[in-house]
This record gives structure tokens, C-alpha cells and sequence, in this order.
């Protein structure tokens, strides 16, 4: 019979945990930001389209290195090179090297470094850090959410007027044509001051908790780049929930295909109103 490892529960300090990811991340941050400026040369990863660079696995070595250094037996998923087994089954790091490399491949300066910590698949750990900023944000599970300088993040709970600004993710797998996608964004669109898609999911998040946007709406949205963005928002006091109005289910094991509506919670009826306008709603005619 094949051997079994075991879920062996080693106690972490998440103030330790987060200081060794705060400063992973930072470091990764000033690699890509220093190469960021220059001709870097990019390539589809897959049939989504999805793009690669070589930052993102300079940061991600760097990232992994750190990690690994400091909790040797913690399992690492990382979005480029995939799993990096260890003998603790109930601890993995997720580790989004660089969120936003397609707007770093066309010269835009939106992009950050993401690092998670779970147990036994719960986030309980998040940190992202925007290089270009200079700014980074983090939070452990039932501590708050914290900004540059420790400064705690809370978002602001006004009713925006003339329509909420909103953002907008979907998931690499996600197809043009997909007519849900669709759907989802026309509604959006039409009953939204201003609709973002920024190409970085985790600089939404950061957004969101900040206060600087009113809501966010995923499809399917990825398992790497979720959780350390959505736990800063959500312990910043951001609802989030699934798309039929339920609490989200953040395991990142879960068979869920995570779907999210996520703000304010005063904002998240007129959100869950938009998701199920957009499952009336039907495309025709558009040849892509």
C-alpha cells in the first residue's frame, strides 16, 4: 500500500509568517520592478493566452527560496512552476509571483506580488505588495487588515453616488465566447458608473478594501491570486459572497468554482441583483 503523509498541524506564528512573506514579497518586488522597465519578452503559457515572463519566475525563485528557508516542512503551490511538496500536509503557501503580468508585457504599471498562507485549505494569511507604489498590505485571520505603515485598512461604507465603480475578473479559462462572461459584463456595464478589468486581481482586492472602488465581481475566478486578496478585503470588513448569495466558500480545495460578488455590505444586494439580471439576459448575433 502507498504510504499516506500525515497532517501533522505544526504550530505557526502568523506574525512571523507574515513578516517572512512581507518581505519575500517585497524583495520579488524590487526585481520586477527594476526589469519592469525594460524590453521583456513574453510568451503564451497555455491556450488561455496567458502570458509568462521571466520575472515572474525570478520573483517566484526568490519567493519560494524565503518560504522554503523558513518553514521547510510547509507545502508552496506557486502559480509558474506548480507544487512544492513538503512533509506538513496541513499547511500550503500560494504564491502569485506577479499578478498582472500581461500589463507589465504592454508597459502598464499595474501589477503586484501576492502570497497566501492556508490551513487545511482556510486562508489565514495574505500580503500583497505593489512594487510601483511602493506599498504593501497584509492580514491574519481575526487581526484586521493592515496598509503602508501599519496603519489599519478599513474601506469607506457611503453609497456612491450616480452608480457604483466596480471591478471585474474572470478566470484565464474563461473564453471570449463564454456567455455567462458575457452577460455578466453587459449588466455591469450598463448599471455601473465605471467598470474596471485591471488585469490583477489582487490590485482589485487591495482596491476594494481601500475603498477606493464599491464592489467586485469574479467568474471563476483563479486558486492562486484569490485568497491573499480576498482575506486583506474581508478582514477589512468587505462581504463576500457567492453568486447565490451564501457566504463564499474560501477553501481553496473545495469544489466550488468560485464565483464571488464582494463590497461593502451594504452594496452586495444591488451586486447578487446584477448577477441574476445577467442569468435572464441572452447574446445573439455577436460573431467573435
Amino acid at each position: 500500500m502507498p504510504t499516506q503523509k500525515l497532517l501533522t498541524h505544526t504550530p505557526v506564528d502568523l506574525e512571523r509568517a507574515r513578516a517572512v512573506a512581507t518581505e519575500a514579497a517585497e524583495q520579488a518586488g524590487a526585481v520586477v520592478l527594476a526589469g519592469a522597465g525594460l524590453d521583456v519578452p513574453a510568451r503564451a503559457k497555455d491556450a488561455t493566452g496567458d502570458l509568462v515572463t521571466k520575472l515572474d519566475f525570478d520573483a517566484e525563485r526568490l519567493i519560494v527560496q524565503r518560504i522554503r528557508r523558513a518553514f521547510p516542512q510547509h507545502r508552496i503551490l506557486s502559480e509558474e512552476s506548480g507544487l512544492f511538496d513538503a512533509s506538513d500536509q496541513s499547511w500550503v503557501w500560494l504564491v502569485d509571483p506577479l499578478d498582472g503580468t500581461n500589463n507589465v508585457a504592454i508597459g502598464l504599471c499595474n501589477y503586484v506580488i501576492g502570497i497566501a498562507l492556508c490551513r487545511d485549505g482556510v486562508p489565514v494569511l495574505g500580503v500583497v505588495h505593489d512594487p510601483v507604489r511602493g506599498a504593501t498590505w497584509s492580514a491574519a485571520s481575526g487581526t484586521g487588515a493592515t496598509g503602508p505603515d501599519g496603519r489599519a485598512v478599513r474601506p469607506c461604507h457611503r453609497r456612491p453616488p450616480h452608480g457604483p465603480i466596480l471591478a471585474w475578473a474572470q478566470g484565464y479559462r474563461v473564453g471570449r465566447d463564454d456567455p455567462a462572461a458575457q452577460a455578466l459584463r453587459l449588466v455591469l456595464e450598463s448599471r455601473s458608473r465605471r467598470l474596471l478589468q485591471l488585469w490583477a486581481p489582487l490590485l482589485a482586492w487591495v482596491m476594494l478594501a481601500r475603498g477606493d472602488i464599491h464592489g467586485y465581481v469574479g467568474l471563476r475566478a483563479e486558486r492562486v491570486d484569490l485568497p491573499a486578496g480576498s482575506l486583506i478585503a474581508r478582514e477589512a470588513g468587505i462581504e463576500v459572497r457567492g453568486f447565490d448569495g451564501r457566504p463564499f466558500d474560501e477553501r481553496i480545495d473545495g469544489p466550488h468554482d468560485r464565483n464571488f460578488v464582494a463590497g461593502p455590505p451594504h452594496i452586495i444586494p444591488e451586486l447578487l441583483a446584477m448577477v441574476r439580471a445577467a442569468g435572464q439576459v441572452r447574446i445573439t448575433g455577436l460573431a467573435l
